[in-house]
């Protein structure tokens, strides 16, 4: 399995890497992960890259040979599309968080970015923030996005729960833990 994951710096991108690296190692996969790399300042855009299965001799992921982008940001997702290959799975909260460059260069945002999107992907949209600040906290926007990274994959939904548990901070679990179900029903 190849996943791309694609945001902006303060989203979590780092933990997020880590958190599926342990579900995949713990469910018995040889796994490789590339540092999430980039301007990791809050708003800076920021990409990294998790590769699991029998055997991994490498954490690269060529363009047109990933399974899912997981993008954290709508602008992110659109940048690192052409990684996924036909009928590849987008996994997108549509929360718009201005990377520094758009601001800096003062370059348009692609409000229409869902129809931005190669038309031989699978599609799954939706406001992670929204639902996240309806829960109460605005920073498991990564957590909901891991609910639905679940969904697509052939791991348990407990082995997920279970490293989330061992990641987040403790007094912030069940919440997290509500997040990862919420994305997981998406």
């Amino acid at each position: 399995m190849n996943i791309i994951l694609a945001g902006v710096g303060g989203q979590g991108l780092v933990m997020t890497t880590q958190i599926i690296c342990e579900v995949a190692s713990r469910a018995g996969a040889d796994v490789k992960s590339n540092d999430v790399v980039g301007l990791s300042q809050r708003g800076g855009k920021v990409w990294g890259s998790v590769k699991y299965g029998k055997v991994i001799h490498s954490p690269n992921i060529e363009k047109g040979t990933a399974d899912i982008l997981m993008a954290l940001e709508p602008l992110e997702g659109l940048r690192w599309q052409s990684f996924l290959k036909a009928e590849g799975q987008v996994l997108l909260n549509c929360s718009e968080i201005y990377p520094v460059f758009a601001i800096a260069e003062k370059q348009p945002y692609p409000h229409d970015y869902e129809t931005r999107f190669r038309a031989d992907l699978h599609l799954k949209a939706h406001d992670a923030l929204k639902s996240c600040e309806a829960l109460g906290s605005s920073k498991m926007v990564n957590v909901f996005l891991l609910g639905m990274l679940a969904k697509c994959l052939d791991i348990e939904p407990d082995l997920w729960k279970e490293v989330i548990s061992d990641y987040v901070p403790s007094k912030l679990v069940d919440l997290n833990l509500q997040a990862f179900d919420q994305g997981y029903l998406i």
